[in-house]
């Protein structure tokens, strides 16, 4: 089975109104530096996404994505690399490409198309689903305490049991546990995910205690800077709020690997993780986890249908993958961009049962909110 040409499609979806911040918070949340635009300065809304169309020469045709903020020259050359080759040949969890934040939508691809190939579900291939529905949460970003009561609210109306929010060292932190508790009573948790910003030891401590106080707190999650983790050690022992560990490999420039979840193990900085990656990777790290017995959930970057196909497959085929994932989007983003969206029920997400990804592309939708085609293949390699 060769592949006989790759479809790149260069889209924008923009958030839904309101989904993001409370009115009169504009925190951009794109912690990476792009081109000549330093970190967070800009909305991870802004940023295009490719999809990828794959066809081989049987006829078989399956879909990736990529990150957001990546290259089209760059997806262009490695789509090249893949042209005329027998994908049945390939190990799919080590494909002939370079490691960058491009690959994981060309993962995806082959996966959907392997899974095609044979009949059976990307989590099969993978190593069979241990459980028919994954965990998810509700998502937003930096709210007010009032309005993060509201938006807690309606989430659980949806069903949802939990919900994870931005946060600031500067912010009410346990006034914003507080609001959604008199909102949505104890047994709706929270994560909180201040990206690091919670500075020192000192402040970190401070805020968990608040937040022991109203007791609705999932986990506390990268609460200071990353390269501080005996901080996270002693925050832990000063804290009954559980303290969570993001590992995302997409971010590269700050340096992320698979041994970071080794090394915040052996240095007891974390009760659980978040992990972010492409699927075989994220397996990779899902089993230094398991060997500690550290539960983790999956990682998003406020994704697309494609993408999110792909984490509930994976989180699906993990053993500890059971805290609420950031398995969210359809919710966020105007589009997820699918025929059929997964088949989210509150708290969960049904794994799709279809062979590949068990998910298709809606190309009208694709269209819709397309700025660019390419098309790379034996005669086109534009």
């Amino acid at each position: 089975m060769k592949l006989v040409s790759i479809e790149i499609i260069e889209v924008v979806v923009p958030a839904n109104p309101g989904t993001v911040n409370s009115v009169g918070l504009n925190i951009p949340l794109h912690k990476l530096v792009s081109g000549a635009d330093a970190a967070w300065t800009k909305q991870f809304d802004e940023f295009s996404k490719f999809m990828l169309i794959g066809t081989t020469d049987e006829g078989i045709i399956g879909f990736g994505e990529s990150l957001r903020d990546t290259s089209l020259e760059v997806t262009k050359a490695m789509a090249r690399q893949l042209i005329g080759v027998d994908l049945t040949k390939l190990a799919w969890q080590a494909l002939p490409l370079v490691k960058n934040r491009e690959y994981d939508g060309f993962e995806l691809l082959v996966l959907d198309l392997l899974g095609k190939r044979t009949g059976v579900s990307v989590s099969s291939l993978i190593g069979g689903a241990l459980r028919s529905e994954v965990n998810v949460g509700a998502w937003t970003s930096h709210r007010f305490a009032e309005d993060a009561g509201k938006v807690a609210q309606a989430a659980q109306e949806r069903g949802a049991t939990s919900l994870k929010l931005k946060c600031d060292v500067h912010d009410d932190v346990g006034g914003i546990a507080q609001s959604v508790l008199d909102a949505c009573g104890p047994s709706f948790g929270l994560i909180f995910d201040p990206n690091e910003r919670f500075v020192e030891l000192r402040h970190a401590v401070k805020i968990a205690k608040d937040l022991e106080k109203v007791g609705n707190v999932i986990c506390l999650e990268d609460p200071l800077p990353r390269w501080d983790l005996g901080s996270y050690a002693e925050l832990r022992a000063r804290t009954t709020v559980p303290i969570a560990v993001h590992v995302a490999l997409g971010y590269i420039a700050h340096g992320q690997r698979i041994s970071d979840v080794l090394t915040a193990i052996t240095m007891r900085a974390t009760d659980v993780f978040n992990l972010s990656s492409g699927i075989g990777d994220f397996i990779r790290m899902a089993h230094i986890a398991d060997a500690a017995q550290r539960p983790y959930w999956h990682g998003s970057e406020v994704d697309l249908g494609i993408m999110e196909a792909g984490y509930v497959h994976v989180t699906a085929a993990s053993h500890g993958g059971t805290l609420p994932s950031d398995i969210f989007g359809r919710h966020i983003r105007s589009s997820d961009l699918l025929v059929e969206g997964l088949e989210l029920n509150g708290a969960t997400v049904k794994v799709p049962t279809g062979p590949g990804l068990g998910v298709e592309l809606d190309l009208d939708a694709v269209d819709k909110h397309a700025i660019s085609h390419s098309t790379v293949s034996e005669e086109v390699k534009d």
